[in-house]
């Protein structure tokens, strides 16, 4: 038999642990003996072992204290969900770490490796570098608040890029950006991006998201804001679209 401060030593857990452990209801206070200390023996050990390594596994305390009166089959059942668990935390603590990497190493760290890829072929086919910056920061932001649709929606982009005749659209939006909003090369271009939206997609089924959102609102203002002649670039598209 053996001290709480013994046990916590053993085991590799703090006193205050321990304490917690019996207030929670998962493991048992033994009795006081004749010298008034509680005595612990080798199946109190057992348990705290079984306890902390639930816990550090990252198994809250409700549910290691339900797991206390489970049967072997729910017991058994429920190690291999938390294994199940276990795999899709590691699995996404390596994603983590490969960001951190690229972070570290000047990449777009929140971005898949693909939109990486894609930004770097933007400045090949002769976008400025204003534009693959304005991307980069589109993309960032859909994948960290739609990160269910932003991969279709980037899908979509990639295949329209790979079209020379679309290709040529967004690159003479990119050059529009120094334009004077009077400039009636952008009243041709709206009217020319519109035709071939249309064209794509039908009238019925433009690219956005599949639920009400503030996000679109927010990137195009901001791209506008860069812009007068992308600003009324907008508002053409926006109004013949409409139309």
């Amino acid at each position: 038999m053996i001290t709480i401060g013994q046990l916590a030593r053993y085991v590799g857990v703090s006193i205050k642990t321990i304490r917690v452990y019996h207030d929670k209801g998962l493991l048992p206070e033994p009795d006081r003996d004749a010298s008034g200390y509680r005595r612990y023996g080798a199946q109190d050990a057992i348990e705290l072992i079984k306890i902390r390594t639930l816990a550090e596994a990252g198994v809250s305390l409700a549910r290691i204290r339900d797991l206390r009166s489970a049967t072997d089959e729910e017991l058994q059942q429920a190690l291999r969900e938390i294994d199940d668990e276990l795999t899709a935390r590691i699995r996404g603590l390596r994603t983590a770490r490969v960001r951190l990497r690229r972070l570290a190493a000047g990449h777009p760290a929140l971005l898949p490796t693909e939109v990486g890829d894609h930004l770097e072929h933007l400045a090949q086919w002769g976008f400025t570098p204003r534009w693959v910056d304005l991307q980069r920061d589109l993309w960032i932001l859909m994948f960290a608040t739609h990160p269910d649709r932003a991969l279709a929606l980037f899908h979509d982009q990639t295949e329209s890029l790979a079209n020379p005749a679309l290709r040529q659209l967004f690159l003479d939006y990119d050059h529009a950006h120094d334009l004077d909003a009077d400039d009636p090369r952008i009243d041709d271009l709206a009217r020319r991006i519109t035709q071939a939206t249309r064209e794509r997609y039908g009238s019925d089924e433009l690219p956005g998201l599949d639920a009400p959102s503030e996000i679109p609102a927010l990137v195009q203002d901001t791209v506008n804001a860069t812009s007068p002649a992308w600003q009324r670039l907008d508002t053409l598209i926006r109004t013949q679209l409409g139309a």
